[in-house]
């Protein structure tokens, strides 16, 4: 599993035109999802993601997580981050977990982190959708589950 954090002063997803989910300042998570991924892996990711120091402290130094700020997430599906740009034009996304099972896991991911008490909002899996990202920093970040 792999997860992109941005960190943001806020971000909005759209489909269709109207707004579906958004968050102020903390994270806009894109989340990819492999075939060898399970429930521990979402919950491992969602821990990191939510305890990784990476908001600035009073002097400035990233030393606060997204709990430490009290900020939310916005957490968007993205089975293009197990894109392979290694061979030909075309990436190819066979590494990308079925829809299926990616589903499931990232819904999962989401539970493990409101049941952390991160405040998330999420996109539409499989849809079509338009970001409006305020990256802070910019920070951005690639977490996986697996070393």
């Amino acid at each position: 599993m792999r997860a992109l954090l941005q960190r943001v002063s806020r971000a909005a997803v759209s489909v269709d035109g109207a707004v579906i989910g958004q968050t102020g300042r903390g994270l806009l998570i894109l989340l990819g999802i492999t075939h060898t991924d399970d429930e521990a892996a979402a919950a491992y990711l969602a821990e990191r993601c939510a305890t990784l120091r990476i908001f600035p402290d009073d002097d400035g130094k990233m030393n606060r997580s997204l709990l430490d700020i009290g900020g939310s997430t916005l957490t968007v599906s993205q089975f293009t981050l197990y894109g392979d740009t290694t061979r030909g034009r075309r990436p190819s996304y066979t590494a990308a977990a079925a829809p299926e099972p990616a589903e499931k896991l990232y819904e999962c991911f989401v539970a493990h982190l409101r049941a952390l008490g991160v405040p998330t909002e999420t996109g539409r899996f499989g849809a079509d959708m338009q970001l409006e990202i305020h990256n802070d920093g910019p920070v951005t970040l690639l977490l996986e589950s697996k070393e």
